[in-house]
């Protein structure tokens, strides 16, 4: 997906969930993330979209101006869905002003701050309708081919080099000496090898054999390596080799301490 399709599925996926919120409890539980009520999740999405519509539009090559400005959500309710629906608008503005090479920054320590914030935008708006589906009791549907380009997201993410340089946590959990696993979507294009080393994660689009392999449907996929559903609770993935290996990975892979 380039970057117009990212801020297109980003719009499409927060315009459902504007939807699903609006007039809701806001103090309701977020069960998938234990420490958000459903404010802090409204709060969340919104917030984040402006402000990397703020890093984009502005082309900042660091963040301080942006987290200086951040606009927090409403405090009613009524009033989530129109702000939520705007946020994503501005979004979408701010990334059709900008090429892929325009210079903006890059937490992930490469050098395409463009191409990786749209695809990051689209990777939360994904996971985080699905945050919403829990606290709301909602069905969650994910078209496979946007659930392979969030699972892309996520694992990019997540073995990048800035990730690895600013967890020190994760680091030291993920040092290894060429363990690998594998995931596999089996009802769209997307297949990913991950090996640890002893100074980062190695992120390879493959198909191959591995000491653990986690296959099924895309979006069942997601919701397991993204920590939004347990293992044990997604009947359709097949887990091949060692578990517990994989269990180490999920138990780690968490992008923000509270969600």
């Amino acid at each position: 997906m380039d970057t117009s399709a990212y801020l297109n599925v980003v719009v499409e996926q927060t315009n459902t969930l504007a939807g699903w919120v609006h007039g809701r409890d806001a103090a309701a539980p977020v069960p998938t993330c234990p420490k958000w009520t459903l404010a802090d999740l409204v709060d969340h999405v919104g917030a984040t979209q402006r402000m990397v519509a703020m890093l984009v539009g502005e082309r900042m090559t660091e963040p301080s101006s942006a987290y200086a400005r951040y606009v927090p959500g409403p405090a009613d309710p009524a009033e989530w869905s129109a702000w939520l629906i705007d946020g994503a608008a501005e979004a979408k503005q701010a990334f059709a002003s900008v090429a892929d090479d325009t210079p903006v920054w890059d937490p992930s320590g490469g050098d395409a701050g463009v191409p990786f914030w749209s695809r990051r935008l689209f990777g939360e708006a994904c996971v985080h309708r699905a945050d919403a589906a829990a606290a709301l009791g909602m069905r969650y549907e994910l078209a496979p081919e946007s659930a392979v380009g969030a699972i892309e997201d996520w694992l990019d993410t997540m073995t990048s080099r800035g990730y690895w340089e600013n967890r020190p946590d994760f680091a030291d959990a993920m040092r290894g000496d060429g363990q690998t696993l594998h995931f596999h979507a089996t009802d769209a294009s997307g297949e990913w090898l991950a090996r640890r080393e002893p100074d980062s994660v190695v992120l390879e689009r493959t198909h191959a054999t591995a000491d653990v392999t986690v296959r099924g449907p895309a979006a069942e996929l997601l919701l397991v390596v993204s920590r939004r559903r347990p293992l044990d609770a997604a009947p359709g993935l097949e887990v091949q080799g060692d578990r517990a290996l994989f269990d180490l990975w999920i138990e780690h892979m968490d992008w923000v301490t509270d969600g």
